[in-house]
């Protein structure tokens, strides 16, 4: 193995981000030592004296959907993430995209940063590295691949063969659980139907993204990807059986790992579906670790209103009287205000927040 000191490039941010090899480029040349660029500052790390090793999410069993109303909802509330089992979706499916992805990251630099923002012939597929490079002090260990979906012909036409097909094939196979789950949830709202405007609102758009985090040194100094929560309505979150996801327990400072279960998908609620629920259900801090001795990969679909929907409170949820928590907001200015700056918690939700 070369010496760290001839092997790290002279200029980090343009081999990462401009060249686009990525974290998984600094991870091949076997560095020693982390790159100043991703040292995170303290506070950003994950220690182990806020980790709880005794809980857990709910782990649900959708074999018999018409138990698990109460139990969705519950989790939805008291926790904001859970995972779902024998959830229909066929296991070869899951392992083929999962393996679609690693095919995708390994191929040369040159290949994938034709999809990179300054390269790609859409903005509705973007490779990139961290999570946005140009707003943050420290540097996430983490490159993706995200790919928003318009139609099949457009998938055909852009996105990339090396994982496309596999891509494609999850989203459809996750379609029938998504719409149960959203039905379950809106019982709890009181809304007894989802009719065409509310399919819209609720998953209207969706993206797919893939996500690679590489064999890190000095983990601990670093992470996957900071403490944020998803601006979606719900997201369906494949990972492998490395692990390093956490939750930050609801009210509390404290994290809370999300097994690998062989099989399973993890669920959470998106900052859109609390805001429709008038903050019933929650919108979790979520965060991940980077690890020192094996690579990993996660695919998580973001299932999302339209760009141009209003999203605010259901007129459901406020028609006993209970005062709104959240204005009404055009769901394309919420998607770019957290976009324009790093992960930073919960703190996009208050873009949406009633002013007194």
């Amino acid at each position: 193995m070369p010496s760290t000191l001839s092997c790290v490039p002279s200029d980090i941010n343009h081999f990462a981000v401009v060249e686009g090899h990525g974290v998984k480029g600094l991870s091949d040349l076997g560095l020693e030592s982390l790159p100043e660029q991703y040292i995170q500052p303290p506070e950003e790390r994950i220690t182990t004296s806020a980790i709880i090793a005794d809980d857990s999410i709910p782990v649900i069993d959708l074999s018999d959907w018409d138990r698990v109303d109460d139990k969705i909802c519950e989790a939805a509330e008291k926790w904001g993430f859970f995972q779902i089992v024998n959830h229909g979706v066929p296991l070869e499916v899951l392992e083929e995209v999962k393996a679609a992805t690693y095919r995708f990251f390994r191929q040369p630099a040159a290949e994938k940063n034709k999809h990179s923002k300054e390269n790609s012939p859409s903005h509705n597929v973007r490779y990139g590295t961290s999570f946005t490079p140009q707003a943050e002090k420290a540097l996430e260990w983490k490159d993706y691949l995200s790919l928003f979906y318009v139609s099949d012909e457009e998938a055909a036409a852009l996105w990339p063969s090396a994982c496309r097909d596999e891509a494609l094939t999850f989203m459809r196979n996750c379609d029938a659980v998504i719409r149960r789950l959203l039905q379950s949830l809106m019982k709890g709202l009181n809304v007894t139907e989802i009719d065409g405007t509310k399919e819209s609102l609720l998953m209207g758009s969706k993206r797919i993204n893939m996500n690679y985090y590489p064999k890190c040194p000095s983990p601990e100094l670093t992470v996957g990807v900071g403490r944020h929560s998803d601006v979606s309505t719900l997201t369906i979150l494949l990972q492998d059986q490395i692990g390093g996801l956490y939750v930050r327990k609801l009210d509390s400072d404290t994290w809370v790992h999300v097994p690998p279960i062989n099989g399973a998908i993890v669920i959470n609620i998106g900052d859109a579906l609390q805001i429709m629920s008038n903050g019933r259900y929650k919108s979790i801090e979520h965060r991940v670790i980077a690890n020192g001795s094996n690579n990993r990969i996660s695919v998580p679909i973001f299932v999302n209103p339209r760009p141009n929907d209003i999203i605010g409170p259901l007129s459901e949820v406020l028609e006993s009287g209970e005062k709104a928590v959240y204005k009404n907001v055009l769901y394309s200015d919420y998607v770019k205000h957290f976009f324009r700056k790093a992960h930073d918690g919960k703190a996009t939700v208050d873009f949406a927040k009633m002013t007194n």
